[in-house]
């Protein structure tokens, strides 16, 4: 009876000496802003003749751009001594007065027990990670708030999960796996940050070493920026669910990956950004110059910036939510702003009936109806099946910028901005969503939207993200009809 009671009030002390140890684990947005440097794969040698250049390079990176907090994913000491290797790397950052967090790569353990790794970092000032709970799978598995400028409430969350080391059975690859508990653990931490934030779920960021099988859609099915090749057998083969429990907890934007040397991309998928870092140490396979990646949270927005920084320079940038990329805007030929003057607001729409098969039919066939309504609709179609519209308006645009537009439709529908086609999402289909981006100046610009319904089922929308502007169905206020 009395070691249960011993034991109650430890765990009592635990729970409330644990929010000052969680402030003093945390970071604060200055500005407005805060940017984290996510370096990978050092594969620190003490005994390498290139560990001086590595030092520079990190070094030169944390120079230029000054981060408020650094992210150790992975790879960092590959070869012994490591004690002496950890003292270098920990110096690198005591120097620059910038804080870190280090999460395990698969080799890190090879060379050093993760629990003394851990036993040293807590040692350094600067070091703000954590071991993390010693009863789930992993050692760096942790969360740092980011609070606003005044420091009352956590406005961000940075997690950073260890992605441990190789699997017993080789039928399963060669890697392991995030666990269940881990995952667990995030979404009991993600639940208790949402409660506490009146059931909003907070901007976060998740950091790890071996990149989730998701990453292999990204090549193919994504907005893609940096260097990106075929993943092949540096992917474990076990899908143990993590991406899918980000998405229903709906609080992490992205995540951020090392391992693949090779790679340094950053694409969405379903909604989260997936992210390589570049490769940080000389002693590390690959050719891409080494560095880091960089990206930037702006407080009370629920998105980011990020871009590769290596000595030679900075890369371009990725915004997210949108997926655009300053390459978009430098790349790019911008439409000029329409001379015609807007009138009311509004759309005008031609209204056609017939067995189309494709928008382009809708050129010869006769109108049977033509009027004006707020926006694009066919909800007033007077048939269910088997006709067309082409809908034509004026829409406003805010600043000079890279625009992606977006159809959903059932069926076909073309979208031309300034007689140049945008979207194609033609043919007889269920519903599906095809998007496209156009560069334009600030301004009017001309829009054309074909649609045709072929049959079994209907639908149609049509949605605008910006650079600054969230992801929306266009709204009544930015359409008007042309005097």
């Amino acid at each position: 009876m009395r070691t249960n009671k011993i034991i109650l009030l430890i765990a009592a002390l635990a729970l409330f000496s644990w929010p000052s140890m969680e402030a003093q684990k945390s970071l604060s947005f200055k500005n407005g802003k805060l940017k984290i440097a996510q370096f990978s794969d050092i594969h620190w040698d003490p005994q390498s003749p290139n560990s001086e250049k590595t030092v520079q390079s990190i070094e030169a990176v944390l120079k230029a751009e000054r981060p408020d907090v650094a992210m150790l994913t992975g790879d960092i000491v590959t070869e012994k001594p490591a004690l002496e290797g950890w003292k270098a790397i920990v110096s690198l950052f005591e120097k620059a007065q910038v804080p870190f967090a280090v999460t395990m790569g698969n080799h890190d353990g090879e060379v050093m027990p993760k629990e003394a790794i851990y036993q040293f970092l807590n040692q350094s000032k600067y070091f703000i990670g954590d071991r993390g709970p010693s009863d789930i799978h992993g050692f760096g598995n942790g969360v740092i708030p980011v609070y606003g400028a005044d420091g009352q409430k956590p406005k961000a969350l940075l997690y950073y999960l260890d992605s441990n080391d190789y699997t017993t059975d080789k039928d399963y690859g060669m890697y392991d796996w995030i666990h269940f508990d881990q995952i667990a653990w995030y979404r009991e931490t993600s639940e208790r940050f949402t409660r506490e934030n009146g059931g909003q779920p907070l901007p976060a960021l998740a950091f790890f070493h071996i990149p989730v099988a998701e990453y292999e859609a990204i090549p193919t099915n994504g907005t893609i920026l940096g260097q990106a090749i075929e993943n092949g057998d540096v992917l474990r083969k076990i899908n143990s669910g993590l991406f899918t429990s980000l998405i229903e907890m709906g609080d992490v934007m992205g995540t951020f990956a090392g391992h693949n040397h090779e790679n340094d991309f950053i694409g969405i998928h379903y909604k989260i950004a997936l992210a390589y870092c570049r490769v940080s140490g000389i002693d590390a396979y690959g050719e891409l110059e080494r560095g880091a990646r960089i990206i930037e949270l702006t407080e009370g927005t629920r998105g980011f910036d990020s871009w590769i920084r290596t000595p030679s320079g900075k890369g371009d940038t990725f915004y997210f939510p949108s997926g655009l990329t300053s390459k978009d805007e430098r790349t790019m030929t911008y439409l000029p702003a329409t001379k015609l003057q807007p009138g009311e607001g509004g759309v005008d729409y031609t209204y056609f009936e017939g067995n189309f098969q494709s928008v382009d039919e809708l050129a010869g066939a006769k109108a049977v109806k033509e009027g004006t309504m707020k926006n694009f609709s066919i909800a007033e179609a007077p048939a269910e099946d088997h006709f067309g519209y082409r809908f034509r308006s004026l829409i406003k645009i805010p600043e000079r910028g890279v625009y992606k537009f977006h159809l959903f439709s059932d069926d076909g529908a073309k979208l031309f901005i300034d007689g140049q086609e945008v979207i194609d999402n033609d043919g007889s289909h269920s519903i599906g969503q095809a998007t496209g981006k156009v560069a334009l100046e600030g301004g009017f610009h001309e829009v054309e939207l074909l649609y045709f319904e072929d049959y079994m089922g209907q639908s149609l929308e049509i949605g605008i993200t910006g650079k600054r502007l969230p992801r929306q169905v266009i709204p009544d206020e930015m359409l008007f009809l042309p005097k």
